[in-house]
């Protein structure tokens, strides 16, 4: 019962209630007025038709009463061997007008018609009667009467005689409502059934539009559930085109995205922490219990207690390296549209790296020009990437060798270019170098200090600026170079 409640409050049925209730009160609304109007305007219309046709009776009457004056015949309305019987003309009178005469004389008598109709009773009579004693010549009666369920529209005249005015007779058209009636019912049958068409129409656009609406929010609320379960790899459908719901599909699918490439790093970023912090771990827990329980002599504990100190320091700069490479891939250097002075950055790289290529006896090739070159990016990326490869060049540079570090300017870019000379690196480890945490074998036993991570940092910092890197080994010559857009 609580489920049926709460679908009935969602959005499709309150959306489904609300049109139904506006088109509903719009069509009553219309309806209303329609009938009112139209009731008005064919009552009006039909009283006036009525009107016109009690004065031409009127005025038949009265020349049908000087005509049998002047020839001495007969009282109004009797029946006259020669000539046509006005009863005849007013009964073909009724016939072609569809509306029924009633004509009084002077004295109130009823002289047409000489029979009771059937649709009036004698109440209707007496009214009748009674309302030609107040018809005066010049004078229209309209009113309408409502009795024993039958319905009058009247018009009245005064058959006025031309010479002195006075009053020879009263004429009414008299229709009763059942036409009028019979016509508006059939108006409002109509109205109804278009009404109720339009009704149908309108639910049914409505229903099938906040399906269409609903649909993608209820998709929507299945995927967050699945992302609060830990399950980023749900999308949602491209449903509409240049409106607000797949505006909001796409904004909901790159959410996804960047939450699923989050989780990713995360998941990366644990792995790779437990795995390669185990080691250094190891190594410090295993040389301290040893020295504290006395399985190491004590000549030779300052020796591993200096082992132990630079694992401690390998292991800061492992976790100081893992969280500058996740904090790197939560960046865009290329949005500001800044740039800066490459040939200026790599020589204060080259400044900063003198004491090591000296400590290596190493010489230098410095092809930087003395011209600057403005290139797009983040000025303090770009010098941690040269500084990470000028020190991985000299790092395994054979000693006494020659290292080259420079820049071209090739049309729109930039090319960097960073070589040594030293051990050719296998073409099968060339592809593997900057994948996180890879050594070379001929890297582990020179340089304990590196943790792996250097090549991967500068392969991160270069896909962010939307650039590669090239590596190449042949004869002993290691050359990598990569590029950069310039202004």
């Amino acid at each position: 019962m609580k489920q049926r409640q709460e679908r009935f409050r969602g959005m499709y049925w309150r959306q489904l209630l609300v049109t139904a209730g506006m088109v509903l009160l719009t069509l009553v609304l219309l309806g209303f007025v329609f009938f009112s109007l139209s009731y008005i305007h064919m009552r009006g219309e039909q009283t006036a038709e009525l009107e016109k046709r009690a004065e031409a009776m009127a005025r038949e009457c009265v020349e049908y009463a000087e005509r049998e004056e002047k020839e001495g015949r007969r009282p109004l309305f009797a029946q006259i061997g020669g000539y046509p019987s006005f009863l005849n003309i007013a009964d073909l009178a009724v016939d072609l007008s569809g509306a029924q005469f009633v004509i009084y004389d002077k004295n109130q008598e009823r002289v047409y018609p000489i029979k009771d109709v059937p649709d009036y009773d004698k109440s209707d009579w007496d009214f009748l009667s009674g309302l030609a004693e107040t018809v005066r010549p010049g004078e229209p009666v309209q009113t309408f009467r409502q009795n024993h369920n039958v319905g009058f529209m009247i018009a009245g005249v005064a058959a006025a005689n031309p010479r002195d005015n006075s009053k020879v007779g009263s004429v009414f058209a008299v229709a009763t409502s059942s036409r009028l009636d019979s016509l508006w019912n059939t108006f409002i049958s109509l109205y109804f059934a278009a009404a109720s068409v339009i009704m149908l129409l309108s639910l049914l656009a409505v229903s099938v539009t906040a399906s269409q609406m609903t649909l993608p929010l209820k998709e929507m609320v299945r995927a967050t559930r699945r992302y609060a379960s830990g399950d980023f790899s749900v999308r949602m459908k491209d449903y509409y085109q240049g409106d607000e719901i797949g505006e909001l599909s796409a904004s909901f699918n790159q959410m996804a995205d960047i939450l699923q490439g989050q989780e990713v790093r995360r998941r990366e970023f644990l792995s790779n922490l437990s795995h390669d912090l185990k080691t250094p771990l190891t190594t410090i827990a295993g040389y301290t219990d040893g020295i504290l329980d006395g399985t190491i002599p004590p000549a030779s504990e300052r020796k591993y207690l200096e082992i132990i100190a630079e694992e401690s320091r390998r292991l800061s700069r492992m976790v100081r390296r893992m969280l500058d490479v996740n904090q790197f891939q939560d960046t865009d250097p290329l949005r500001s549209g800044r740039s800066f002075d490459l040939c200026e950055s790599m020589r204060r790289v080259l400044i900063s790296m003198e004491k090591k290529i000296t400590d290596r006896k190493l010489d230098v090739e410095a092809d930087i020009p003395d011209a600057s070159i403005y290139a797009l990016g983040d000025m303090d990326m770009i010098i941690q990437v040269l500084y990470n490869l000028l020190e991985n060049a000299a790092k395994f540079a054979a000693p006494g060798s020659t290292l080259y570090f420079g820049v071209r300017a090739r049309e729109n870019k930039a090319v960097v270019s960073v070589r040594n000379v030293g051990e050719t690196i296998p073409p099968d480890e060339l592809p593997l170098l900057f994948d996180r945490f890879h050594k070379t074998d001929r890297s582990r036993g020179a340089d304990r200090d590196g943790v792996g991570l250097g090549l991967y940092i500068v392969k991160t910092i270069l896909k962010l600026h939307r650039e590669e890197i090239c590596v190449s080994s042949q004869n002993g010559v290691t050359e990598f170079s990569f590029s950069l857009r310039i202004m």
